[in-house]
């Protein structure tokens, strides 16, 4: 981060702790419970909204001296939703198999809560080089979550990394064991990716007190 002011490394390394996108501001959350069953999924998902983001908050902030405020929505979502077709003719013309157990969730990401709150509460606000380091920090928030929770549903639902096998039964015409481990089919269900995001939150309330809201 030496090339950036500390104002400006903030954009990046805020939303990746202290106020991320999902479990701290509760944002995207449809996701990280939809897609997570899979850590290639969830990683072609992270890095399909860092693509959306980061680009959508520049062209926002380029845009945003001459857009009507009437008709600001309406832009945002053509700008999102253009990125997102491109987002969605790439996966299926390089990563077809991959295209379809993302599904409609790729054409959900132009109403990922993440996505149009920046452009609300910062493009329509900063010079681009800002709003494309804020789309940065906060995609990479987004995809640090949902990273971790597509890792360990993976690994304990399916016993396989990347669909690798790494946990359960002898791999098949190898004879090698991988440990006895018996898969666990209930964190392949949605509500277990919740259970493990709230756990997530959990940890990170404990480490930094300041983040535990006042009752």
């Amino acid at each position: 981060m030496g090339l950036l002011s500390k104002k400006d490394a903030k954009l990046i390394t805020d939303p990746l702790a202290d106020n991320n996108p999902i479990t701290i501001q509760v944002l995207g959350i449809c996701s990280a419970l939809a897609i997570t069953a899979e850590l290639e999924a969830s990683i072609v998902m992270s890095i399909a909204v860092l693509f959306v983001l980061s680009v959508g908050n520049v062209v926002i902030s380029l845009l945003r001296n001459i857009i009507p405020s009437k008709i600001r929505i309406i832009v945002q979502l053509i700008v999102v939703a253009t990125l997102v077709i491109i987002v969605d003719l790439v996966l299926k013309a390089f990563a077809y198999e991959l295209s379809k157990t993302l599904s409609v969730f790729v054409g959900l990401i132009i109403t990922n809560c993440i996505i149009m709150g920046r452009f609300e509460a910062f493009a329509l606000a900063n010079a681009p080089g800002k709003a494309f380091l804020d789309g940065i920090g906060n995609s990479l928030g987004y995809a640090v979550i949902l990273i971790i929770v597509g890792f360990f549903r993976e690994l304990l639902g399916s016993g396989t990394l990347l669909g690798i096998q790494v946990l359960g039964d002898p791999i098949e015409k190898t004879g090698v064991y991988a440990f006895g481990y018996e898969n666990n089919g209930f964190m392949l269900l949605a509500p277990m990716a919740l259970v493990t995001v709230g756990i997530i939150i959990w940890v990170q309330r404990s480490r930094n007190t300041a983040l535990v809201e006042d009752h």
